[in-house]
């Protein structure tokens, strides 16, 4: 008996690397040993596979088994490399022939048969990039596995089937036994249900207006206004005025979508901008990612290419709202624990949306409003002045009067407005694709300073604001971006003074409220 070698995939948040995994059959006394810096579930994988192997018609041998997963200084996590494990000590046993370069991922039940696990597709998309093209998974993760480009994928229900394809003697084998499977599609389906129409908002035109002009540039955006003025309606229409992803986002969409679900699998790539909406009661490791052991992705990584909405953004904890600051600069989460470090790419927009005082009647003349100034300070005071001058659009949305809101219907719907964000979008991609970019709100301020600097005169409000410190150096390159946009969505080739204007005025609506 010689030592039996497969291969697997650890991921460390969206990262995987290749796992050797070796296996020695001994001559002493029965036992398992799993090395490799192995948690907890890793550690149990001992007794599911003598039990999946016995049920399937292929028994482990009753002497010592010593299996480990290279490098060892990795840490190893999950009941993903069950499968892995199994075809080396059988290798080892020469129970089956030579496994080769194939990646095994998939976790094994009692009677042997192959449950899917989540994180397919980074995984694949790891193994891949690797130069191990050949993947064995659960016939639950084929669809999904089967998305990333190169991989040939195939899929089992059973161990047993596994075993006899790789050689096994099926005199013995449970070849028989066929489990009860699941279409994946009917758990996990990426139907588009019915998204939310921007006709349905009566009134609030400017609010509408720089709607679009947030999603024509991927601007952040702040809004703030009394209870039932709609800002909820607005935040939630903004994902279907998005352009469809490209194959390279999609393809980050669905892998985390892919390591977050309780359930796999994905079945298709996800297309459509994700909009992630957490309850303000959530903790900065809901938001931001964390928990035991290494971090899982949060909802700012599950909003990536997407839509982060955070209602009633004061009653959130401060120092939850002020660790979006890095994602919002970087597009990218970087969480440290004790058991490692897993960077998230987190590139969102982020939508708040915030009542003027905690009675929330602080609007218009305020006659109703019974908070004093010193409450009403301290409540929006909770969102810091640093991560509100990172939100490019500031506006006060008043209520809706009562025309309006008898003239429902007349309003422009989705469809429409997302054609003018698309061409908008078109436009600043050819602008920017030479530069690596594709949206307004990623050009840096060097950028804006350099290539596309403006002529002093178009710029001599924004000039004098900062003069007068009435606006910040960051305040001054958004509003920029914010032009752009605008002259984007006008057809403009540049922002001319009235872009300049428009822009200047959509950062300190709400601001001077």
């Amino acid at each position: 008996m010689g030592v039996g070698r497969s291969y697997c995939v650890a991921l460390v948040g969206l990262n995987g690397y290749i796992v050797e995994v070796e296996a020695d059959i001994g001559q002493t006394l029965p036992n398992f040993v799993i090395l490799g810096l192995p948690d907890a579930s890793l550690n149990e994988a001992k007794e599911r596979i003598r039990s999946a192997a016995q049920n399937s018609g292929i028994p482990l041998s009753r002497r010592k088994i010593t299996a480990n997963l290279i490098p060892a200084s990795l840490p190893k996590r999950g009941s993903g490399f069950d499968l892995a494990i199994t075809m080396a000590v059988l290798r080892a046993a020469n129970d089956i022939r030579e496994i080769g370069g194939t990646v095994f991922i998939a976790e094994l039940g009692l009677d042997g048969r192959l449950r899917p696990v989540r994180g397919i597709l980074p995984a694949v998309m790891a193994a891949v990039q690797a130069g191990y093209p050949e993947i064995v998974v659960a016939e639950a993760n084929v669809a999904e596995a089967a998305l990333v480009p190169g991989a040939r994928v195939r899929g089992y229900r059973t161990l047993a089937r596994l075993a006899y394809d790789f050689g096994a003697d099926p005199k013995d084998l449970a070849l028989d036994y066929d489990p009860p499977g699941g279409d994946p599609a009917d758990e996990n389906d990426d139907a588009v249900g019915i998204v939310p129409d921007l006709s349905d908002v009566s009134g609030q035109s400017e609010a509408r207006r720089a709607l679009e002009v947030a999603a024509a540039g991927g601007h952040h955006m702040l809004l703030t206004g009394p209870p039932g003025a709609g800002k909820t309606m607005l935040a939630e229409r903004l994902p279907g005025l998005l352009p469809d992803l490209a194959d390279t986002a999609a393809m980050e969409v669905t892998a985390i979508r892919s390591l977050a679900a309780v359930q796999s699998s994905t079945v298709r790539l996800v297309r459509r901008p994700p909009f992630e909406n957490p309850h303000h009661s959530a903790t900065a490791a809901a938001i931001i990612g964390g928990g035991s052991g290494l971090p899982r992705p949060g909802a700012a990584s599950r909003a990536h290419r997407g839509v982060l909405f955070l209602d009633e953004a004061p009653e959130y904890e401060r120092r939850v709202l002020d660790a979006l600051r890095q994602p919002l600069e970087s597009g990218e989460l970087v969480i440290h624990r004790s058991a490692g470090t897993a960077a998230y790419p987190a590139r969102f927009q982020l939508i708040l949306a915030a009542n003027p005082c905690p009675c929330g009647k602080a609007s218009g003349k305020g006659m109703d409003c019974t908070c004093t100034a010193m409450m009403r300070r301290r409540y929006f005071g909770r969102i810091s002045g640093p991560l509100l001058d990172r939100v490019d659009i500031q506006l006060q949305v008043e209520r809706v009067s009562l025309a309006d809101f008898g003239h429902g219907g007349e309003e422009e719907d989705t469809r429409i407005v997302a054609e003018r964000v698309q061409a908008a979008r078109e436009r600043q991609l050819e602008r920017l694709l030479p530069m690596g970019l594709e949206t307004n709100s990623q050009v840096p301020g060097r950028t804006l300073r350099g290539e596309l600097r403006l002529p002093p005169g178009t710029t001599r409000i924004l000039d004098t604001a900062l003069e007068r410190g009435t606006l910040t150096a960051r305040g001054y390159d958004r509003v920029l971006r914010l032009a752009w946009t605008l002259a984007d969505l006008s057809h403009s080739d540049a922002p001319d003074m009235d872009h300049i204007g428009q822009a200047l005025g959509l950062r300190q609506a709400a601001a001077a409220t």
